[in-house]
């Protein structure tokens, strides 16, 4: 009996481990910035974990600063998007296993 406990307990830190990572999910940035507004959204998403509007902001705000304006953010659970974006600056992940980010620029 302990022992499936003990198994039970290994496979629930196994799935947040697998979970915890960034995953891209389609991105054309230029490498570069596709590693920055991705360590962005990770920290974001880390610091803001019980507000997707907060992290969403945080990662609008930083985008603007750093790559010129007009970049949108979407974050949150379970939606559907299409979207007009300037060529090289579409970035959409996952993250904490069910949270989605998707950052694009338009003008």
């Amino acid at each position: 009996m302990a022992e499936d406990e003990k198994k039970d307990a290994s496979d629930k830190n196994d799935h947040r481990r697998l979970h915890s990572f960034p995953l891209i999910r389609h991105s054309d940035m230029a490498e570069e910035m596709r590693t920055e507004a991705m360590e962005l959204c990770v920290t974001a998403c880390e610091k803001f974990a019980s507000s997707n509007e907060a992290a969403s902001k945080m990662i609008k705000e930083n985008m603007d600063k750093k790559f010129g304006s007009s970049w949108h953010v979407v974050v949150g659970e379970g939606f559907g998007f299409e979207i007009t974006y300037e060529t090289k600056n579409l970035l959409y992940m996952f993250f904490g296993g069910s949270v989605a980010i998707a950052v694009w620029k338009c003008s």
